[in-house]
């Protein structure tokens, strides 16, 4: 499937980023080719394999929840550049 430079150019004006044409070319490309090979998939019968939400078994990957002391604020906030309180300080958007 091939991605025309105005799709491009709607995706990159979605994720702010300002693109040279050559980009704009080289995205073309590279964003046709990744929705040839996800179309690939959909050629395969896959009626018999079961829904994963990870290829391998994964046991006990979470450790517990459970409360502990938390970094003091004049830690957290030691390098902030601008800081108002307790809070990092930033530029409005």
């Amino acid at each position: 499937m091939a991605i025309t430079r105005d799709e491009v150019l709607h995706v990159a004006r979605l994720a702010r980023l300002a693109l040279t044409d050559a980009e704009i070319e080289r995205l073309q490309g590279e964003l046709s080719a990744i929705l040839d090979a996800v179309g690939k998939v959909a050629e395969l019968d896959l009626s018999d394999v079961p829904p994963t939400s990870h290829p391998l078994d994964v046991v006990n990957v979470l450790g517990e929840d459970e409360p502990r002391p938390s970094l003091p604020v004049g830690d957290a906030l030691a390098n902030a550049p601008s800081r108002e309180g307790g809070f990092f300080r930033v530029p409005a958007a």
